[in-house]
């Protein structure tokens, strides 16, 4: 789609900040969590900015919209895989509380993306 590169999208920008500071704070998971939790919130995190990207890089609005409603579903995911580890003691309350601060940045920039692409001024 036509317009901005997705790497100049603030959605994008930040969804990349989020991803980053997963993988920092994963990293302390237990190592028999590496291909279960560990792997599954790494992979959510990244599926967000990753449907951000290859929506922007769609032919139409559509499209880019549907994209972005499934990086807000793996945003849901994420939510849910951070609350989750730190029920079960892997997560930290302070960093837990940090990743679904920024968690819920992106999802509103998400929103607002989406709703300007629907409603074109």
């Amino acid at each position: 789609m036509g317009g901005k590169n997705y790497s100049d999208l603030l959605a994008w920008q930040k969804a990349v900040d989020l991803v980053c500071d997963v993988y920092a704070d994963t990293s302390s998971f237990p190592p028999d969590e590496r291909f279960g939790l560990t792997s599954q919130v790494r992979r959510a995190s990244v599926s967000i900015a990753a449907n951000i990207a290859e929506g922007q890089g769609r032919a139409s609005r559509n499209e880019f919209v549907h994209f972005l409603s499934i990086a807000h579903g793996s945003l849901r995911e994420l939510e849910t895989h951070i609350i989750i580890a730190n029920r079960l003691r892997f997560l930290e309350d302070a960093k837990r509380e940090s990743l679904i601060n920024q968690a819920h940045e992106v999802g509103r920039l998400i929103s607002g993306l989406a709703r300007a692409l629907k409603d074109p001024a």
